[in-house]
């Protein structure tokens, strides 16, 4: 039996030869020409073969020794077709004995492959993706060994970097050989955040990649890699011991899986191995990396999916830390399109604002941190597009449509043009919004609505002036606790909310005590682990049962309201009794602020949010005891359906425009009318026209609405005739049907309603 491999001429000369070979000059054929002799003299093979794979998805040959010459740029394999498909399929090696007995080989008759028998393919991986394949073969029937294996494996790797960056290959060479995706594409995802967007692709934490791949002191590079690993190790374990992280919201858990992994011996052995073959660390870092991307890819368990991007971010890691890099803001483009699997809010901020065109998520919901911060900066954003990081490049074009909830990714001519235009409809209708800002908003009929808006960030308060806005509605204070990387103290607490009631001036803001739990963790607290979180301990539960906490939140915004009016109203209330206890606490804290001298509100409001349903009948009970009240219809609807808004396979399944959800609404507002209790909608529903004009007509008369949302419902509202709407409305309350959207929208149309 015929024994190959680079044994007895070692892998570091070989990939030294094939550097020398690509530094020639010469056509890129002859370059070519070269390195496939070469290979197939230092592994004692037959035949060495390169496949490119073409925009089509076939795999042609480019360059062969051993085959018949007249076959290379000719045969060209469909997606999947024979062994070399097979290989760039599983984007795996592949080693064979006798390769014509396999089920998957083919049979190409101008490639002269007859006699030939043992068969070693490896795939040419960018990007987690094949863009190519490398064989060699023998006539005899023979078995590669591990080591032969490993061997193809790195010059694979350093062939992928080099065809891909043009030191190969010239690019007009490459104009059809698909090194990355060029090929324009449309992605369908959810809306997370309205608007339209186009630019280039700027890849949040984007994967580093090597600068130069072949190691001239092996021993060296190995000494780099390990004090590298010990140095993410001890990182690592620094966070751990500190309890907090530093990776936007992960949580513990995550972090011991993490130090788990960087533990791992298979990995640690894989990076040794590859650099003992002669690349540099990170060289070695990155064909490691690309490995675990495409055998993970391949997986349709979640769990085992979600394991690739534990190795993303450590491989990522590693090669900062043998970069030696201290990870700041990056210089973005003037128009760049933010690409993340997920992102926290304390990530989208550290981007500059002016540069950020749109937000493209590959995970995520439309109650995710990061779709209600890119809400709130007026960001396009979708999310949920599938596969999204795999198809695109640094610096591809691509286009945000926030309207339909789709990406598309390097655009035609012509769909570009049409979204110019949209864009442009857009912005014209912006202007619309804008001569309204002033204007009060009053129905046909005359009826006053009031439309504010809702905030949780510095960065909203523009937003005021901006859209003319009459006061914040809801104001988020736990974003302030969500970009922090620890718990923020009074006076940092005090400052915000001096700040917001210092912009807002004589406009009535309403602060939301803190709303965390659920989905929003707080890494730095100790949260114990639930089964369901969303039903948990959330909101005003946590809250009670950690006074201190809900303590020193009101005694911040009783110090930064002093002398003024302060509205303040607490989250996700179930019973009266818990209303009874927190208002409680508000007055220990008033005694408190007297005692000690301490200025006060000139007048202090004290209010419930309607979000659990059991309150719909304990009404009667609980609105007595406010000084008014507002429905979170976000959680409303999802706790009345039973179904996890930020769960897509159920959060579109229930229409907030239906008979339960409609009456509910209609139920709350006649017993706020019937006590005299003034009562707003600050939930997402009030900042779309439509749904805001359902509220209207249900008799509601204090909207507060995203920012971007203002312009429109002024806009609606400025338009309706109150009581014809009213009596429409009234007839489609008794209906059936699961939805009345439809209804509602014709009742619009014929009452010449813009929404």
């Amino acid at each position: 039996m015929v024994k190959g491999g680079l044994t007895t001429r070692g892998p570091r000369n070989l990939l030294r030869q094939i550097r020398e070979a690509m530094a020639g000059g010469g056509p890129a054929q002859d370059r070519l020409d070269m390195v496939v002799r070469t290979i197939a003299q230092s592994m004692v093979a037959e035949v060495c073969s390169i496949y490119l794979r073409r925009a089509s998805g076939e795999l042609e040959l480019f360059a062969t020794q051993g085959l018949n010459p007249e076959a290379v740029h000719n045969t060209r394999l469909r997606p999947g077709e024979g062994l070399v498909g097979e290989v760039a399929r599983l984007a795996q090696p592949i080693s064979l004995s006798d390769a014509p007995s396999h089920p998957s080989f083919s049979y190409r008759p101008e490639t002269g492959e007859d006699p030939f028998h043992a068969f070693l393919g490896a795939p040419l991986l960018r990007g987690g993706r094949a863009i190519g394949v490398l064989v060699v073969q023998n006539r005899a029937a023979r078995r590669y060994d591990e080591e032969e294996v490993e061997d193809i494996q790195t010059i694979a790797m350093v062939l992928a970097e080099t065809v891909a960056s043009g030191e190969l290959l010239a690019q007009d060479e490459l104009r059809d050989v698909e090194v990355a995706p060029h090929r324009p594409e449309r992605l369908k995802g959810q809306k997370f955040a309205e608007g339209l967007a186009y630019g280039v692709v700027v890849q949040h934490e984007a994967p580093l990649a090597p600068e130069q791949l072949l190691s001239d002191d092996p021993a060296a590079e190995e000494r780099r890699l390990a004090e590298a690993l010990s140095t993410l190790k001890a990182g690592i374990d620094a966070m751990l011991e500190g309890g907090q992280s530093k990776l936007g919201g992960t949580s513990f858990e995550v972090l011991e899986t993490y130090r788990m992994f960087a533990d791992d011996r298979g990995w640690n052995r894989s990076l040794e191995e590859a650099v003992r073959s002669g690349l540099t660390a990170e060289a070695a870092v990155d064909r490691v990396r690309n490995e675990h991307r495409a055998r993970f890819a391949k997986a349709r368990d979640p769990y085992i999916r979600e394991r690739l991007h534990d190795f993303e971010d450590l491989a990522n890691r590693l090669l900062r830390v043998l970069a030696g890099d201290n990870p700041g803001q990056r210089d973005l483009p003037d128009d760049a399109i933010l690409v993340a699997r997920n992102l926290g809010p304390a990530d989208l901020l550290e981007y500059p604002r002016h540069k950020l065109r749109g937000l493209l998520l590959e995970e995520g919901s439309a109650a995710s941190h990061a779709a209600i911060v890119a809400r709130a900066l007026q960001i396009p954003c979708v999310g949920r597009l599938q596969g999204l990081r795999d198809r695109l490049s640094e610096g591809d074009q691509v286009i945000v449509d926030g309207e339909t909830g789709e990406a598309y990714l390097r655009p035609r001519p012509d769909m570009l043009a049409a979204v110019q235009t949209r864009m442009a409809v857009r912005e014209q209708r912006r202007a619309e919004f804008d001569l309204l800002r002033d204007t009060p908003a009053v129905t046909r009929d005359g009826t006053r609505i009031t439309v504010l808006t809702n905030a949780g960030l510095a960065v909203d308060l523009e937003n005021l002036d901006a859209t003319g806005a009459e006061g914040i509605g809801l104001f988020r204070t736990e974003f302030q606790f969500m970009v922090s990387d620890e718990l923020p103290r009074l006076d940092a607490q005090t400052a915000l909310y001096k700040l917001v009631l210092d912009a807002a001036g004589d406009r009535p803001v309403t602060f939301r005590t803190l709303d965390i739990g659920g989905d929003k963790v707080l890494p730095y607290l100790d949260n114990e682990r639930e089964e369901n979180p969303a039903l948990g301990r959330r909101a005003i539960r946590l809250g009670l049962d950690r006074p201190a906490l809900l303590r020193m939140q009101v005694r911040a915004l009783l110090a930064a309201a002093a002398g003024r009016e302060l509205r303040v109203m607490f989250p996700m209330i179930a019973t009266v009794d818990e209303f009874r206890a927190a208002r409680e606490l508000v007055d220990v804290e008033c005694d408190w602020a007297r005692r000690r001298g301490r200025p006060l509100p000139s007048l202090l409001r004290v209010g419930a949010m309607i979000e659990c349903p059991s309150l719909l009948w304990h009404l009667d009970a609980l609105l007595p005891l406010t000084d008014f009240v507002s429905i979170g219809t976000n959680d409303l609807l999802q706790y009345m359906f039973a179904a996890d808004r930020t769960n897509p396979l159920v959060s579109d399944r229930y229409d907030p425009l239906s008979p339960p959800a409609l009456r509910a609404l209609a139920e709350i507002q006649q017993k706020c009318a019937d006590s005299a209790t003034p009562v707003s909608v600050c939930g997402e529903l009030a900042g779309r026209p439509l749904e805001a004009f359902a509220l209207i007509t249900l008799g509601y008369t204090r909207l507060s609405a995203p920012a971007g949302g203002v312009g429109p419902v002024k806009r609606m509202i400025l338009s309706v005739d109150l009581p014809a709407a009213r009596r429409g409305m009234a007839v489609l309350l008794g209906s059936s049907a699961g939805s009345v959207r439809g209804e509602i929208e014709s009742l619009a149309r014929k009452l010449n309603v813009i929404v």
